[in-house]
C-alpha cells in the first residue's frame, strides 16, 4: 500500500467502525476501510470485533453505548442481527439479511448492501442476462443477497442447493410474493447438483467451504465442475485465499472465474459513503486489498 497515505491520530474525537462476525480474522474489511478512511482525511478508524452469536444481543447494546458510528456485519450474523434493529430498508427486507449498520436517533439502522457488490463484476462482464441459469450453492444471509441479484440481473432461471430442506423450503417462500423481488425460485437438494450443473450459466458459491483456515475444502469436486458448460462463470463470495480451492479447480479447466475480492470492495464503498456521508474511493479500496493479498517476496 502506498506509503503517502497519512492516517490522522487516534484522539478522543475519533469515530468508531468496525465489523462483527464469527470468525472475523480473516476479515479483510479493515485493511480496506483503513486506507480509504485515511485517504479522506477523515478521523475515524475501523476495526474487526469477534462476536459470537450468544452474545450479539449484548455487544449490539455495547456498541450502541459506545456509540459506534457504524458496522459491516458477516457470517453468522447477516439474518439474526435484524430483529435487534429499528429500522431496516426496503432491499434488506426483500433479501431477508443485512450487511451495513448504522446509528439513529431510535436505535440501530440496517441494509444490504451485497446485493450490489454482487453483481457489479458480472454486469462488466455481460450486458444481458436474460435467459441465463444461475446455480447458487448456500442457503445463508449471503445466498438470499446472490438470489436479489440474479433476480435483478435478469436471469430466468435461479436454482438454490443446500443440505437442509427445511432452509431451502424458507428460501423459496421468502422469495415469492410479496417480496418485491419475487422470483420463481427452484430449489434441490445437494445430492441433485449434478443433474443441474449441465445447464448453469453461473455458478456461485455463498458457503464458508474454502474460507481461511480450511482453505485445502472446496463445495465441488473437480468431476462437478467438469459437468458445467465451457461458458459458465463460477463466482466464490470468498476472498481469502486468493483463490481458493473452487476457483483454481474451475480455472485449470479454462472456465471464467470472479473471487469475492470485487463484491468486498463494491459493497464496502456504498457502505462507507453511508457512513461519511461522502463518495467512497473505490480505486483506493481496491488497490488496498489487492496489495494486502499479494503474494509476499
Amino acid at each position: 500500500m502506498s506509503s503517502d497515505m497519512h492516517r490522522s491520530p487516534i484522539t478522543g474525537k475519533t469515530r468508531l467502525l468496525g465489523v462483527i462476525g464469527d470468525p472475523i480474522g480473516h476479515s479483510l474489511s479493515p485493511v480496506m476501510h483503513n486506507q480509504a478512511i485515511a485517504s479522506l482525511g477523515v478521523d475515524a478508524v475501523y476495526v474487526a470485533f469477534p462476536v459470537k452469536p450468544a452474545d450479539l444481543t449484548k455487544a449490539m447494546d455495547g456498541f450502541a453505548a459506545v456509540e459506534v458510528l457504524g458496522l459491516s456485519v458477516t457470517i453468522p450474523h447477516k439474518q439474526a442481527v435484524m430483529p435487534l434493529l429499528a429500522d431496516i430498508s426496503d432491499v434488506a427486507r426483500s433479501v431477508g439479511a443485512v450487511n451495513t449498520l448504522w446509528r439513529t436517533d431510535r436505535g440501530w439502522a440496517g441494509t444490504n448492501t451485497d446485493v450490489d457488490g454482487f453483481v457489479a463484476p458480472l454486469k462488466a462482464l455481460r450486458a444481458h442476462w436474460q435467459g441465463a441459469t444461475a446455480l447458487v450453492l448456500g442457503t445463508g444471509g449471503a445466498a438470499r443477497a446472490v438470489i436479489a441479484g440474479a433476480k435483478l440481473l435478469g436471469c430466468d432461471r435461479v436454482v438454490v442447493a443446500g443440505r437442509d430442506p427445511q432452509k431451502l423450503a424458507a428460501l423459496q417462500q421468502h422469495f415469492g410474493p410479496p417480496n418485491p423481488l419475487a422470483i420463481a425460485l427452484e430449489t434441490l437438494v445437494w445430492s441433485d447438483l449434478d443433474r443441474v450443473l449441465p445447464s448453469a450459466d453461473l455458478l456461485v458459491n455463498s458457503t464458508p467451504v474454502g474460507m481461511h483456515p480450511l482453505a485445502a475444502d472446496s463445495p465441488l469436486s473437480i468431476a462437478q465442475l467438469a459437468l458445467l458448460p465451457p461458458s459458465s462463470i463460477v463466482y466464490d463470495l470468498i476472498y481469502t485465499p486468493r483463490p481458493t480451492r473452487f476457483l483454481q479447480m474451475a480455472g485449470d479447466r479454462g472456465l471464467q472465474t470472479i473471487d469475492g475480492l470485487e463484491m468486498l470492495v463494491q459493497q464496502g464503498a456504498v457502505a462507507l459513503s453511508r457512513w461519511l456521508g461522502q463518495p467512497a474511493p473505490v480505486a483506493v479500496m481496491r488497490s488496498a486489498v489487492e496489495a494486502f493479498l499479494a503474494p509476499r517476496s
